[in-house]
């Protein structure tokens, strides 16, 4: 094997930090996915999630919200879909560190998916908010 000579270690290029930066961004978007992908696989209620959540942007497209109508609509069911990572990752992390039951981490799995059904219950009022008048006019009801 030849010596590294000092001069032909600073000749070899080190990644420029902008090529770095845009490695670290596409980890990261792929980290992400295999998050999003374990939540669809494994949870049944991302699924109706999912349903719903499209069902809603089909009415609020028919229904033409308005700017400020979409952002509400969009936080809650953002809301909801971060409260369900949250919750997975959380049950996930609950059954590696506490496989046997244990009264707390079951403490720590219920509150996680008490925030899911309290973001669902939130995100169904703020529906009901938006959506609600501008299904009466355009029903005729």
């Amino acid at each position: 094997m030849d010596p590294v000579i000092p001069e032909q270690q600073s000749q070899r290029k080190k990644p420029s930090a902008l090529k770095l930066f845009i490695n670290s961004r596409g980890n990261s978007f792929k980290y992400a996915s295999r998050g999003l992908s374990y939540v669809m696989r494994t949870q049944k209620n991302a699924w109706i999630h999912s349903v719903v959540m499209l069902a809603v942007i089909a009415v609020s497209f028919w229904l033409q919200l308005t700017r400020m109508e979409w952002v509400a609509i969009l936080l809650v069911i953002g809301m909801v879909w971060t409260a369900e990572f949250i919750n997975t990752s959380l049950e996930s992390i609950v059954n590696m560190a506490s496989p046997e039951r244990h009264p707390l981490a079951q403490v720590g799995k219920d509150v996680a998916a008490a925030a899911v059904l309290f973001a669902a219950i939130i995100a169904v009022i703020v529906g009901i908010l938006v959506l609600g008048p501008h299904l009466q006019i355009k029903l005729g009801l």
